[in-house]
């Protein structure tokens, strides 16, 4: 079930996207809401951001033959680290997906978890995982949000669709 070159480019659009809009929404809590544990793997609202975040840096590095040594750094677990450094990694996904073409992304691409598992998998798989994995824990973070009272961004994929018209 390959998918062309555009819709992947498509979808990493929409992932910088939601990202964005839940960043702006993140922005309006206080460091209490920020660091409120919910009891899921990463925490709350910023430890999942934080999780989303180094995952979409640990995968670019990847497909790139750039990998990473470490998952999440320090310094990565302040809201205003992940604002000023997710757009800019967005912007690298996106120039990186800028030179896709249909047969590139079905391109098989080798790489090695953290724990040093090698792994190989088609670049549109990866592509299509990054995204599905952004919204899966968006749609976590717009959970904590409403339980803490406030009414979470929209970030509906057909929403995003309708801004491309």
């Amino acid at each position: 079930m390959p998918v062309s070159a555009g819709t992947l480019r498509t979808h990493l659009d929409y992932t910088a996207w939601a990202t964005g809009r839940l960043l702006e929404s993140a922005a309006q809590l206080s460091p209490a809401e920020l660091s409120r544990d919910f009891q899921t793997a990463d925490g709350g609202v910023l430890g999942t951001l934080v999780h989303v975040f180094a995952a979409d840096r640990i995968w670019l590095g990847r497909i790139q033959g750039a990998p990473r040594a470490t998952f999440i750094d320090p310094e990565d677990r302040e809201l205003t680290v992940l604002q000023r450094e997710w757009p800019a990694l967005h912007e690298r996904w996106k120039a990186w997906a800028a030179q896709f073409t249909d047969e590139s992304a079905q391109a098989q691409v080798a790489y090695r978890d953290l724990k040093g598992n090698p792994y190989s998998s088609p670049l549109w798989q990866i592509v299509l995982h990054v995204v599905n994995h952004g919204a899966h824990h968006r749609g976590q973070v717009s959970g904590f949000l409403r339980a803490m009272g406030h009414t979470p961004p929209p970030l509906d994929l057909i929403l995003y669709y309708r801004t491309l018209k």
